[in-house]
């Protein structure tokens, strides 16, 4: 009978810890422009019940950070790396530019390649296609539906003058004139549907929702009649047909038996923009600024592998850290030289950020589009000069109007310099520089020594090759100008 129990501990013991090595589906999700406010968990106008459910049934993340604008932060997600330290610091890739995430860069679906992943992208890209090798399917992903620029069109799919809508290597006619959102969605379901189950599955899906131009299907809009004015109306609407998105491919995951081997990580790739009827209240600011409510994104994690659920986690996490956590996550080798920190052990089990300090941005090209410098040290954080174009405190435009104003007070260099302390003033209302000028010249020596690593912003003027390799192929943004 003792060896019998042994034998059958023994065993037991075994398929425990075969069930924790199994490999979990990963699902990364990136809503474009979401803000703080314009979700359902801390905003009950807004209708996001799938969301709402998964974040409150995981981790919803207090204090994740990312970029001030679009490029950096996706260019943080895929590599691991400070946008500073790669060139694209400074606002967002031209579909005229021939700039892409530097080629010599290991990226997140490569190593999840190498980690034994199927890999699938869906949704925006914007991290360059001049040359084909900067393009998702040449950068470890197996498939690919969507776009390379940004802003453009949800139906027609124009951005700057062309088309831009890729299945694979294929220019994508056949999805004009349907709205982005829904063949997304049935992409997705396809994937997850015809997956061998067996094999771990690796989905990228950066939506195009909410970035504007403000478009949607009236009948969400119609959701929210109580919301005057109509900017904020459609714009909500837009929220919520990104909700039902992600509860339609949840859904599709549990039908195929996928779901409770799935991690969820879903995040915002900056602030909302104010001036396109998004919200990040209580927190100044907006999209464009190195303020909170630029660059401190909604953030959740759910589903497999958390042990720890139900909760907010506090801890320091930068857009940088997602690359290596989710790697961890998987079970894969990490990157070694990247900035970002595995923080898999500290979110599943609730424990401390491994994290105490990052950089919000180091900007060094002169046209003021966002914030120039700053940086979070424990609860301090400390501007350097122009702080971004957004500024102040907004309430959801429900009821008004009004339109956020620009903040045209620019200023060049590392002046004035602004301090606040986070913890005790996370709206970021009390400047306090002259009381602790300690805390001023520990955090400028910090910054000023991250500055060895800065590479000169790659911001180049537009190529007029792309044109013209645009009109070759149709009118369709395609590789091929650099």
């Amino acid at each position: 009978m003792a060896t019998t129990f042994i034998i059958f501990f023994t065993f037991l013991c075994f398929f425990q810890k075969s069930l924790s090595a199994k490999q979990p589906h990963i699902l990364f999700i990136v809503a474009d422009d979401l803000g703080w406010n314009d979700v359902g968990f801390r905003n009950p106008d807004m209708i996001t019940p799938n969301i709402d459910k998964l974040a409150n049934e995981g981790v919803i993340f207090d204090s994740a950070y990312v970029l001030p604008v679009c490029s950096p932060s996706r260019s943080a997600f895929m590599s691991g790396i400070y946008p500073f330290k790669t060139g694209l610091q400074h606002y967002v890739i031209g579909a005229y530019q021939n700039v892409c995430l530097p080629l010599n860069l290991t990226i997140l679906p490569q190593q999840m390649k190498k980690s034994g992943y199927a890999t699938h992208m869906i949704g925006k890209w914007h991290l360059g296609f001049c040359n084909w090798n900067c393009t998702p399917t040449y950068r470890g992903f197996d498939s690919y539906l969507g776009y390379y620029n940004a802003a453009e069109d949800y139906y027609k799919h124009n951005v700057a003058g062309f088309y831009d809508l890729h299945d694979n290597e294929t220019t994508a006619w056949n999805f004009n004139g349907k709205y982005s959102t829904y063949f997304f969605t049935e992409r997705a379901q396809e994937i997850i549907t015809n997956h061998n189950a067996e094999q771990p599955l690796f989905l990228y899906l950066p939506f195009q929702n909410v970035h504007e131009p403000i478009e949607v299907p009236e009948k969400y809009a119609n959701m929210y009649p109580h919301v005057m004015n109509r900017g904020r109306k459609y714009f909500s609407g837009m929220v919520t047909i990104l909700d039902e998105a992600i509860g339609n491919i949840t859904q599709t995951l549990k039908d195929k038996g996928m779901y409770e081997d799935t991690l969820i990580l879903f995040t915002a790739d900056n602030g909302a923009e104010l001036l396109y009827y998004g919200n990040n209240w209580p927190l100044r600011g907006g999209k464009h600024s190195l303020w909170e409510g630029g660059t401190r994104g909604t953030s959740f994690m759910s589903g497999a592998g958390l042990q720890k659920k139900g909760i907010t986690y506090s801890g320091l996490i930068h857009a940088v850290d997602w690359m290596p956590t989710l790697i961890a996550a998987a079970g894969g080798e990490q990157v070694p030289g990247i900035d970002g920190i595995n923080q898999w052990d500290s979110i599943r089990l609730n424990e401390p950020s491994k994290r105490t300090e990052f950089i919000y941005n180091l900007d060094d090209f002169y046209i003021p589009t966002q914030g120039h410098a700053a940086m979070r040290d424990g609860d301090w954080k400390l501007f350097l000069g122009y702080p971004g174009l957004m500024d102040g405190w907004y309430k959801p435009m429900n009821d008004t109007e009004d339109t956020p104003l620009y903040n045209l007070i620019y200023s060049e260099g590392d002046y004035p310099v602004q301090l606040f302390n986070i913890a005790d003033d996370p709206n970021e209302y009390h400047e306090i520089s002259l009381q602790y000028p300690h805390i001023v010249a520990n955090i400028t020596a910090k910054i000023n020594q991250y500055r060895q690593w800065l590479v000169p912003a790659k911001y180049p003027p537009s190529d007029p090759k792309a044109k013209q390799v645009a009109e070759k192929n149709g009118g369709a943004w395609y590789p091929g100008f650099c």
